[in-house]
């Protein structure tokens, strides 16, 4: 029973909106007086001020992460029958993306400790029809760029960076999203840049591939009604650039709150038994703080907490390749690595203002729910 304490959430974004409530107020109020609500100047604004930040050439506002995945594959020349490596521990929207534009996902295993794509696994199944690889940043953990990035050029495929979960992340003194070809962001709620609704963005340093997401984000067309591809209502809205111009000034500070929550839950957690917590490396910007729960008994455990007051998440509970849409082409693949951790993996609630006395009742609440069995 939680008795007379406040549930603790997965995730906050009070602290954050009652913080910064002026300046989003203020923005929101400058785009509704300016009676410019589609792309316009303060999308471009956006744009200059993420393609600084993520030191790329371009950076292309779009409606969703979704959206900015499947321009990216089509910005990058990839189409019906090429097959396109990636991850199977990631959110459905990976391989959607890969089979929205006639492409065939292939999966590859991920690493046990990362839960990223394990660059041999991927090496692995590439073959003469690969024509790109779908890396997936999860849980603000960069991937591992420099093999993967190796294997693309030994194979002369494209990289798309799924960086939907990393905005600030970064490997190797460079960005996720300013590695590979082209990077996607998605601007959803709850992720560490996030919107007050949808919202993506595609990045790149390849002038070619901006131009083709700027035309395929209205209809295929350059200038107005000379549609010259079939393309996509794909927009980001003036008043979703507005608000995520206040939040990219201090994504760097809001990252750096997780990492200081993610740490202490590294010192809380050490001795539970039976849990193996995220080390806490250089780039990585926590979008999810995720523990492994060995011996079967990551759902009572769950439940337990949330009885104890303490939301928790699972992500992911299903492998890609074993949802219900791709169960049948896939039912002879194994992936034994994501398969195991879809079973153990569960997502302790964090966001940068989160305060200790709360990460020492999820703490608490862990530790009491792994003892009981």
């Amino acid at each position: 029973m939680t008795g007379s304490r406040d549930r603790i959430p997965p995730l906050d974004l009070a602290p954050e909106i009652d913080a910064l409530w002026e300046e989003l107020s203020a923005a929101a109020l400058r785009v509704l007086r300016s009676g410019q609500y589609v792309l316009g100047p303060e999308v471009e604004a956006f744009e200059r001020e993420a393609a600084e930040r993520l030191d790329v050439r371009h950076a292309v506002g779009l409606n969703s992460g979704t959206d900015a995945l499947v321009i990216g594959l089509r910005a990058l020349g990839i189409g019906p029958g090429d097959e396109v490596v990636t991850t199977p521990f990631s959110y459905f929207a990976t391989a959607e993306a890969v089979t929205l534009v006639g492409a065939i996902p292939v999966f590859a295993d991920i690493d046990a400790e990362s839960f990223n794509l394990d660059p041999a696994a991927a090496a692995e199944v590439v073959t003469d029809r690969t024509r790109a690889l779908i890396p997936v940043h999860l849980f603000g953990r960069p991937a591992e760029m420099e093999e993967l990035a190796g294997l693309a050029r030994r194979r002369g495929v494209a990289v798309l960076e799924d960086c939907a979960q990393s905005f600030g992340a970064a490997t190797g003194g460079r960005a996720t999203g300013a590695i590979g070809d082209a990077g996607a962001f998605s601007f959803y709620p709850t992720k560490n840049l996030g919107a007050a609704g949808d919202g993506g963005l595609l990045t790149t340093d390849d002038d070619g591939v901006a131009e083709a997401a700027r035309m395929l984000r209205t209809h295929g067309e350059r200038t107005r009604y000379a549609n010259e591809k079939i393309g996509y209502n794909s927009r980001l809205d003036a008043l979703q650039a507005a608000l995520l111009r206040v939040k990219l000034a201090r994504i760097d500070e809001a990252n750096e709150g997780r990492r200081r929550a993610a740490a202490r839950y590294g010192m809380l957690l050490a001795d539970v038994p039976g849990v193996e917590t995220p080390e806490v490396t250089d780039g990585h910007v926590f979008h999810q703080y995720t523990v492994r729960v060995r011996g079967s008994r990551r759902d009572a455990v769950r439940a337990r907490m949330d009885e104890a007051g303490v939301a928790t998440m699972v992500y992911y509970p299903v492998p890609i390749h074993r949802l219900p849409v791709y169960r049948e082409a896939y039912r002879e693949v194994s992936l034994p690595t994501a398969e195991a951790a879809a079973g153990e993996v569960l997502s302790l609630p964090i966001w940068p203002e989160i305060g200790s006395g709360a990460q020492e009742r999820v703490a608490e609440a862990l530790a009491a729910a792994v003892a009981a069995g």
